[in-house]
């Protein structure tokens, strides 16, 4: 066996390990004093798992740093695991950064930013703390009981003079703790209750069987996330074969956003960019080609002033250049290979990507996992107090499992019931332009529309916007509107008529962010309307095993990977990968939850 460092030694001893992994689902460890020096903590646990035969299924680090700590990536020395950690280390933006190692049995989340520990959901078997005059020992310590799971340990670095302070705050959250030697040591055994809500346990399934209906973008990412965590799942779709709507098209273009604050969509769409370039690049290295383009992605401004406030904005955030760049309108032209009307900023990172290569890529890695139900539409899906059932138009059983997850876009609120019909559809038709003045193009630009170089002197541009429209046939008038918005992003785009088209159905929202996540059981809220008239997201009663992953809009390629990853996560009882903030804001009973602090649901 590796011998931990003598730093981290004696501190993996006071938290009882291996021991006290042995043979669990997930095991989960919090450290808000993270360093990745020869003397990391993470690199300890990682070994540590790694020699041992009884280990945990799942090992969660929960490393919580400034952002500074992503300014210089791990020194890759003749440690193979501090070279891989350096090989994996993110962009130097903040949020949460999850590394995934051992084929994803080892997982390390980066929490960078300021004050990023409260903002964080999950169940934690032990912490380890740094205690300083610095810190505030009440906030921190109620915080560290709001995660802490039953018997969780905890260790701290503490100098003398703080060790009474930061005692007889963790005791009064529930903490028993003594002095060692270079600080304290515990574990949470509370006497009396310290916290309003319970921290995130997996479902209650005797058996790992999922049901994914939908075998889209959302779809065929939880099918594969459920299936890396031992999941057995049955993918539904009305379809005689995987992506046939949206994710059918022939290529999509993906980027983050930039505004002027980092708002809650920008911050959301940061996260679900990053995790799609994680696991995408797991997919391509395990031989898929995803025909993704690698020369970057423009965005235009609006007008020239939207330009001047948005590199403003690039500046003062301190984003990286890999990240994202402001252009002026002559730089932004050379990139491209054409004139364009107005300047904007670069997306290194960004591009376009066949969206039906990705999902073929996602279930080609399930195996024997996945059973694939194609051409099977769903009328209704039913609970029997332990299962799910999905039922064709006569009744009949199509398949049934404790899990079930609805993602197949509109369709998702009719199967669930949800009130005040959340969702709405889409109509949009893309174009498709041969030989003409975009064949120089060398990079997807956005903007006021889209124009994507396929290749072949062939441009794919798009996409009209038509609300409640249902027309699936290609209008001669949809491809006037495309190339008119195109044109407004171009100096010149004269004399081009489209050769090709096709219409998809996208599914939105009011508030044009997606709905991931555990689905309200609607009845028992509105038994106790009265109750819950000043709810939060988890207050609301839930419907045991039933989630959502729908309403992407044209943000498919951005926000599938991320919401199959906090399903997984939230179904697995694991620490979530976003902030507790970003999964309320796309919470399907978030609209629900209005209805009833607004007084629009009564009792009944």
């Amino acid at each position: 066996m590796t011998e931990p460092s003598p730093v981290c030694g004696p501190l993996l001893a006071l938290h009882d390990l291996p021991a006290r992994w042995n043979a669990r689902r997930v095991f989960t460890f919090v450290d808000t004093a993270a360093r990745f020096d020869r003397h990391s903590l993470f690199l300890a646990l990682w070994r540590l798992w790694r020699d041992d035969p009884a280990r945990c299924e799942r090992l969660h680090v929960i490393a919580v740093a400034p952002l500074s700590a992503l300014d210089t990536p791990p020194c890759a020395t003749d440690d193979s695991l501090a070279a891989e950690l350096a090989r994996a280390w993110p962009m130097r933006v903040p949020g949460l950064h999850r590394l995934e190692f051992e084929a994803g049995r080892v997982v390390l989340t980066l929490a960078v930013g300021d004050d990023m520990l409260p903002k964080l959901w999950l169940r934690a078997d032990a912490f380890h703390i740094h205690a300083t005059h610095d810190d505030d020992p009440r906030k921190l310590s109620k915080t560290l009981a709001r995660f802490a799971g039953d018997d969780a340990t905890l260790s701290a670095n503490a100098a003398e003079p703080v060790r009474a302070s930061w005692l007889r705050a963790l005791a009064a959250s529930g903490f028993e703790c003594h002095q060692t030697d270079d600080g304290l040591a515990g574990r949470f055994a509370p006497r009396w209750r310290v916290r309003r809500h319970e921290p995130p346990l997996p479902v209650g399934a005797v058996t790992r069987e999922a049901i994914v209906i939908g075998a889209g973008l959302a779809g065929c990412a939880v099918t594969s996330r459920l299936a890396s965590r031992g999941w057995r799942v049955t993918l539904i779709d009305r379809h005689a074969s995987l992506a046939r709507d949206a994710s059918g098209n022939p290529a999509g273009v993906f980027h983050p956003i930039v505004w002027r604050d980092d708002s809650v969509a920008a911050r959301l769409t940061r996260a679900g960019f990053l995790t799609a370039l994680h696991r995408w690049q797991a997919l391509e290295a395990a031989g898929h080609d995803l025909h993704r383009s690698r020369a970057g992605l423009l965005q235009i401004a609006d007008t020239p002033d939207d330009a001047d406030a948005l590199a403003a904005a690039i500046a003062r955030f301190g984003y990286p250049r890999d990240y994202v760049t402001p252009m002026t309108r002559e730089q932004a032209s050379r990139v491209a290979g054409v004139e364009l009307a107005r300047g904007g900023w670069f997306f290194a990172r960004g591009g376009a990507i066949s969206p039906a290569a990705v999902c073929a890529a996602q279930l080609a890695l399930c195996g024997d996992a996945l059973t694939a139900r194609m051409n099977t539409p769903v009328a209704q899906i039913a609970f029997d107090g332990r299962n799910w059932r999905a039922l064709d138009a006569h009744g009949g059983l199509i398949a049934k499992a404790p899990v079930l997850v609805l993602a197949n876009a509109h369709d998702a609120a009719r199967l669930a019931g949800l009130h005040g019909n959340p969702t709405r559809g889409v109509r949009g038709q893309l174009s498709i332009l041969d030989s003409g003045p975009l064949d120089a193009l060398r990079v997807p630009v956005v903007g006021d529309g889209y124009a994507v170089p396929l290749g072949e002197r062939r441009t794919l541009i798009g996409a009209t916007y038509d609300i409640d429209e249902t027309d699936p046939h290609v209008r001669e008038a949809g491809h006037a509107e495309n190339i008119e918005r195109v044109g407004r992003m171009l100096a010149a785009l004269d004399g081009v008529s489209a050769a090709q088209g096709r219409v998809a159905f996208r599914c939105v929202t009011s508030d044009r962010m997606p709905m991931i996540g555990a689905l309200a059981d609607e009845a028992a809220a509105r038994r106790d309307a009265r109750q819950l008239s000043g709810a939060w997201p988890l207050d609301l009663p839930r419907l045991p095993g039933l989630y959502g992953a729908f309403a992407f809009g044209s943000r498919g390629l951005v926000w599938a990977t991320l919401a199959a990853e906090l399903i997984a996560s939230q179904i697995e009882g694991e620490p979530w990968p976003i902030e507790r903030e970003l999964a309320e804001a796309v919470d399907p009973a978030r609209f629900f939850l209005r209805a009833l602090r607004h007084g629009e649901i009564g009792a009944s």
